[in-house]
């Protein structure tokens, strides 16, 4: 076998590959034997089937995977003498392998490009230092009693106010035809919280108890269901009762109803404890994110571009998922998918840069994630997901997904690196005004 690599552009290679046609011959040959040992043919006992059989009932698949098998073996014996490594798919430029001659094919892919690496040992960072403010443990304790308490119709003959419920009876007409799916029966609506659409809270408040109306809203614009997005609807509305939650004391004994815990006082150390840990960890994050993202930006060199295409396509459907999981249509954002695409792009660029930054980073330092990581991973995608293990290790290794994966917690690893050797130092919490 001869090979020539040919640099088509700073991320791009080529690879012409020519194999003597003896070599084909035996890669034929091998397919052959192999036939013989796994395939039954009937009137003949297993292996020891005549070649000129073999060859003649099973000719087109055999030249079909001796020269995948070829192409694939050469493909790895070439790339494991390279000091790059493909970072795409590898696309195979090939006919098919034809006895007493000579095969030629030529394969292409991307690879990472090469560049100066900056400095990242030693810089200099500063780091928020974290805080639980009395306000954020008292908004703690006034879900807590939130949640434990009773649920009791008001004495006085009024409509609900802001922080009560509303018992309702409800449904929604466009022409004179029902809207599926816009109705409910006594149902506890809380007013004031942001559960339902604003004019309809407000028409709710005009109502008391044992008293019926209706009145025309305008879906907004956002609308979930894209179908009444700005549309007009006559809403009926019947109020049952109004409610008021009678909230419990702060005890000892409620907290141990609501969380188990053995007082007051141990209720507010374990959730200041929690608080601390996790704001310690966000201002951690976004010191850390501030110092690699300090040092990408000044970095430049071309990018993959399956590499890019693939990160600007995940950042676009994530963006479309959790629009429509706050309750909006794709539509809403008044945007076309390439627009969008075109919005994201610049960020895409960044991620891609750093990323292959951070890669860079952690092969210089031997730094490596093992089998057990990328499951660990795996196994909190399935928790988050509310996926079992196993689906989604499948769907990760059929959609060629476990080296995208890899690459990330190792590049997580790389700034986690970089961070542990950075010149850290605290300071005071910032607040939004002074950012």
């Amino acid at each position: 076998m001869e090979f020539n690599i040919e640099e088509i552009s700073q991320v791009e290679r080529e690879i012409k590959v020519k194999v003597p046609a003896e070599e084909v011959g035996a890669a034929l040959d091998a397919t052959i034997a192999l036939y013989k040992v796994q395939t039954p043919v009937k009137g003949f006992r297993k292996g020891k089937v005549p070649a000129s059989v073999i060859q003649s009932k099973y000719k087109k698949q055999i030249i079909s995977e001796a020269t995948t098998d070829l192409i694939n073996y050469q493909i790895n014996e070439i790339l494991n003498e390279q000091t790059f490594v493909p970072v795409s798919k590898i696309d195979v430029d090939a006919k098919e392998l034809v006895r007493d001659e000579d095969f030629e094919y030529v394969i292409k892919f991307e690879v990472v490009p090469e560049f100066e690496t900056p400095v990242y040992l030693g810089l200099s960072v500063e780091e928020e230092r974290a805080e639980v403010s009395e306000k954020e443990l008292k908004d703690v304790e006034d879900r807590l009693l939130q949640s434990m308490a009773k649920i009791a119709p008001i004495e006085d003959d009024r409509p609900a106010k802001d922080g009560e419920l509303a018992c309702v009876t409800f449904s929604a007409e466009m022409d004179g035809e029902p809207i599926p799916g816009v109705q409910a029966d006594n149902f506890d609506l809380p007013i004031g919280e942001g559960h339902s659409l604003v004019e309809f809270e407000e028409f709710v408040k005009t109502l008391k108890s044992g008293e019926s109306g209706e009145t025309e809203i305008t879906f907004p614009e956002d609308f979930i269901n894209s179908d009444l997005a700005g549309k007009v609807a006559t809403m009926k509305v019947t109020v049952h009762a109004v409610k008021e939650r009678k909230m419990p004391e702060l005890t000892d004994d409620i907290v141990k109803q609501a969380g188990g815990f053995e007082s007051v006082e141990k209720m507010r150390e374990v959730v200041k404890q929690s608080y601390m840990a996790n704001r310690k960890q966000l201002c951690k994050s976004a010191a850390q994110t501030k110092l690699i993202k300090g040092i990408a930006e000044n970095l430049d060199f071309p990018l993959p571009p399956s590499l890019l295409e693939d990160r600007l396509q995940r950042m676009v459907t994530d963006v479309i998922s959790r629009t429509e999981r706050s309750g909006r249509s794709f539509e809403s954002l008044g945007k076309t998918i390439e627009e969008l695409r075109e919005e994201q792009r610049p960020m895409a660029e960044e991620s891609v840069r750093t990323e292959i930054f951070l890669l860079t980073v952690a092969q210089r330092e031997e730094i490596t994630v093992d089998p057990q990581e990328v499951e660990g991973a795996l196994y909190q995608i399935a928790q988050q997901s509310q996926q079992d293990l196993s689906s989604v290790k499948s769907y990760y290794e059929e959609n060629n997904l476990l080296i995208p994966l890899k690459d990330r917690l190792l590049a997580d690893k790389a700034a986690e690196f970089i961070y542990e050797n950075a010149d850290v130092t605290e300071i005071d919490p910032v607040t939004p005004t002074e950012q």
